[in-house]
């Protein structure tokens, strides 16, 4: 994208009507014609002409008392294409397939579904002795590494909201039910960017999960590996599984609109 700062003569009048509505972001949402030109070193009837245009095609409104400028609600036409384009699963099939073919291990997509982990998504391991996660799979969001990293990467207000309405259960004896051991695990898997756990849902299987964001930062799902206990116990092949998966979960937040 051009920059304006270096030399706004050179842009052609397309190019600056995109910098002027890529002005009206969630941090100011509203600009009048001379804040427009001091900002994108445009002449005030520059701007002043391309917000009309802007305007008669509803991509632009004007607050008829204050005399700026917001976003139209054009772009809501634009929604359900986005979403159906941006869709977690036909998005997350390439990331999934190729931690499926590095680990050789079953991989699954998970997201908060009320207050459960729910499973939208999975490929399903070759090996004889694999680990399954079939589609629609629920659990609670305080056990297994799919769900502790969901709830671990949600806002502070659900995770209030969370405790404050959730009995912790035991559903092995792995599972940790002690509020302050909890947090202590969920803050750890904040630092260290994934979740690990063992035996926490079903004994004998491991779980190892990656967070997926959306453009605001915010937790989208978890992408997740389900490992049979004897090669999850194994330290290169573990170590191998964690590179392959928040490598591919990084680049499928970065395809879902997040910055790094």
């Amino acid at each position: 994208m051009p920059s304006t700062s270096d030399d706004p003569k050179k842009l052609n009048a397309i190019e600056k009507a995109l910098e002027i509505l890529l002005k009206f972001q969630d941090n100011k949402p509203r600009w009048g014609i001379r804040e427009l030109s001091s900002e994108l070193k445009f002449s005030p009837a520059t701007v002043q002409r391309i917000l009309q245009v802007l305007k008669s095609y509803e991509f632009i409104r004007q607050d008829p008392k204050t005399r700026q400028y917001y976003i139209g609600n054009i772009f809501y036409r634009f929604l359900e294409n986005l979403n159906t384009a941006n869709n977690l699963t036909g998005i997350g099939k390439s990331y999934m397939e190729e931690v499926a073919g590095a680990t050789l291990e079953t991989v699954h997509l998970n997201i908060i579904e009320g207050s459960m982990r729910i499973c939208i998504d999975t490929i399903e391991s070759h090996k004889v002795l694999r680990a399954g996660m079939p589609i629609g799979n629920q659990s609670p969001l305080y056990a297994g590494a799919s769900a502790k990293c969901l709830l671990a990467f949600s806002s502070d207000r659900f995770k209030s909201e969370y405790f404050k309405t959730t009995k912790i259960k035991p559903l092995t004896d792995n599972t940790i039910i002690d509020p302050a051991q909890l947090n202590d695990e969920l803050e750890k898997i904040c630092d260290q960017g994934y979740a690990l756990s063992l035996g926490e849902r079903t004994p004998g299987l491991g779980s190892l999960s990656a967070p997926v964001f959306n453009y605001k930062g915010e937790i989208l799902a978890s992408l997740s590996l389900a490992i049979p206990e004897i090669r999850f116990s194994s330290t290169d092949h573990l170590s191998i599984c964690i590179r392959t998966l928040t490598e591919a979960a990084r680049s499928f937040s970065q395809a879902m609109g997040n910055t790094p």
